[in-house]
């Protein structure tokens, strides 16, 4: 048995141990994880040990207070490799503390592509699906470089265990860079393994979206039902093409149909996302539309000022018009909440810091 690291064909880092010329890449979704675990001898209960202190930022083997009695042998053995592959998915390039008590972290993934999340106050931790998007929200830096490839599920779950190794995490919310929905299979594997032997609560996992039939289909049918955030923008149809180029054609108020029909189903209320630009959506046609939509509905609408970035014309509104436009909507029967996005005082909105490390390299 020899111990060796390198890269393989693909510019993926890998450390492991060899046995008869064989070596493995670190494991890039949740199920090639649980088959290494099962092939080095692990049982349902040592598989879902090893996942849940992994989820919690330990060493796979704190699972269990006596790793050496608690586990096989040929398992423990198998641990400190698949440790270390672990290890390499994701790691900190750089962080920005923000004033409003977030960290947003640029992270390197194993084949030197990047990505952000972002550890947010009260203990959650926003995570990205995608290495960039390809929805193409006009007012988003992460849309404007198009996508790059998809995150496997364990690099999903890789940037939680992250977060955890640093405090204590009780919210996850997929709604760092990438459209969930593009990645559907990866983000419904992370999930479920987050909410059964990570053991967070369900709606405590958040799945935002733009809005795809895809996800009302798939969401309702999972073990696992998250809760939902729903990126609105608009009421209007036209604007909606022209603020989302590539997002599907659904009209707004089909979509909170569709929303409201996943509400009844998990009884949590949906998180409908709204990034205010001035003179774009945060007009009182907007507002009237969100009542009749709205109104008495199982809802939180989050107002969230548009967060600069550099070459576009647009403004965020005051502070005033948007703090207005919560109260006109809580008259209304309407919850709604000004948000700030989390890294604006930083300049690190979501893409931000990866669109600056792209412009500085050689």
């Amino acid at each position: 048995m020899v111990k060796s690291n390198g890269v393989d064909g693909g510019g993926r880092l890998f450390s492991s141990q060899r046995s008869a010329d064989c070596l493995h890449p670190a494991p890039s979704t949740v199920a090639t994880l649980r088959a290494r675990l099962r092939d080095a001898g692990a049982g349902a209960r040592h598989e879902a040990l090893a996942l849940r202190a992994w989820m919690r930022g330990e060493p796979l083997a704190a699972g269990s207070r006596n790793p050496a009695t608690a586990y096989p042998a040929r398992m423990l053995a198998a641990l400190p490799a698949l440790q270390a592959e672990l290890d390499r998915l994701v790691r900190v390039h750089s962080e920005h503390p923000g004033q409003d008590g977030s960290v947003r972290l640029l992270l390197g993934l194993a084949d030197g592509q990047s990505i952000e999340s972002v550890l947010l106050p009260r203990g959650g931790v926003c995570v990205s699906t995608q290495v960039g998007c390809a929805v193409g929200c006009v007012f988003c830096m992460t849309g404007r470089d198009g996508l790059a490839r998809q995150l496997g599920s364990a690099e999903i779950v890789a940037q939680v265990a992250l977060a955890r190794a640093r405090g204590p995490l009780r919210r996850v919310v997929f709604m760092g860079m990438g459209e969930p929905a593009h990645n559907l299979d990866a983000v419904l594997e992370a999930i479920d393994c987050l909410g059964t032997a990570g053991g967070y609560n369900h709606k405590n996992l958040v799945f935002s979206t733009v809005g795809d039939r895809r996800v009302f289909e798939r969401l309702p049918r999972g073990a696992v039902r998250p809760a939902l955030a729903l990126s609105l923008h608009t009421t209007k149809p036209a604007l909606r093409a022209e603020l989302l180029p590539r997002a599907p054609r659904i009209d707004p108020a089909e979509l909170v149909e569709l929303a409201q029909d996943y509400a009844r189903v998990t009884t949590y209320p949906v998180q409908y996302q709204w990034t205010l630009i001035e003179g774009v959506n945060d007009g009182d046609d907007e507002l009237e539309s969100l009542v009749r939509l709205l109104a008495g509905r199982y809802a939180v609408m989050n107002f969230i000022p548009w967060n600069p970035v550099e070459g576009l014309p647009w403004r965020r509104p005051s502070r005033e018009r948007a703090a207005a436009m919560a109260r006109h909507l809580h008259r209304h029967g309407v919850l709604a909440k000004l948000r700030r996005s989390a890294g604006q005082d930083v300049e690190g909105g979501c893409g931000q810091l990866r669109a600056r490390r792209l412009a500085a390299a050689p």
